[in-house]
């Protein structure tokens, strides 16, 4: 097996991991499954911004092929390809902080400065840090981006599948309804009591299943993300996991 082969499984483990569901979801099609891409976050912080990221994927035969700026939310962003057009790109977005608050803003400095990542943490090293849910409310309530990087720290956020590369799903119409027909074999650890309430509103309704990516000419199924309600040191243990 290659490097670039060892270290995409890597990822992929460390993200089903802790993101069970995708796991039995790319079970459901049948077939092999491509993955389009793989979605990173972090900050525009020296130690962990996007280009020091892009810099150790280059080892692995990725090149930057794309740049971006979401000014709603506050990002940057680049997309990589590799040489060889069989593996996945990658998407790296990063927060950047001198956009929000100083309180924000000082918070990660702080936050990260009491932290040594490797390069390769900045893609699988996860959150070294313990959980205060009141820090979570607050930053949720500046960013969702902010706060999803508080709770997981560095790691995966998303794979996906390629449906072009699909033989028996014509569309994203056609994977949809595969998924919601199955959805009851999917297993999800809970953390959020309103959890059944989300999943009636997602299958007697359209809203945000699909979502499109017009500036990538890509449309990906999208599952809401889930307000974590309980996050604290004592009522979390480690293989309680829920990603968005």
């Amino acid at each position: 097996m290659s490097n670039i082969d060892t270290f995409l499984n890597e990822m992929w483990k460390n993200y089903i991991s802790y993101t069970p569901s995708a796991e039995k979801i790319s079970k459901l099609f049948g077939e092999e499954v491509v993955n389009d891409h793989i979605a990173f976050r972090t900050l525009d912080l020296k130690q962990c911004n996007i280009h020091k990221q892009a810099d150790y994927l280059q080892q692995f035969g990725y090149k930057i092929s794309g740049d971006y700026h979401f000014e709603q939310k506050k990002l940057n962003a680049i997309h990589l390809e590799n040489i060889d057009e069989r593996f996945p790109k990658i998407f790296l977005s990063e927060l950047i902080l001198g956009e929000f608050s100083p309180e924000l803003k000082e918070f990660f400095v702080n936050l990260l400065s009491k932290v040594h990542l490797t390069e390769k943490d900045l893609f699988m090293g996860g959150r070294s840090w313990e959980l205060d849910y009141d820090v979570y409310t607050k930053l949720s309530q500046e960013s969702e981006y902010a706060s999803w990087l508080y709770v997981w720290g560095f790691c995966p956020n998303h794979f996906t599948v390629s449906i072009n590369h699909l033989t028996k799903y014509q569309d994203i119409f056609d994977v949809n309804a595969m998924i919601i027909a199955k959805i009851n074999f999917l297993i999800v650890n809970l953390l959020s009591d309103t959890f059944d309430d989300f999943v009636d509103d997602l299958l007697s309704s359209d809203v945000n299943l699909l979502k499109g990516e017009l500036d990538f000419l890509l449309m990906q199924h999208l599952f809401n993300s889930i307000d974590l309600k309980r996050i604290n040191k004592t009522e979390i243990e480690d293989n309680e996991s829920l990603a968005a």
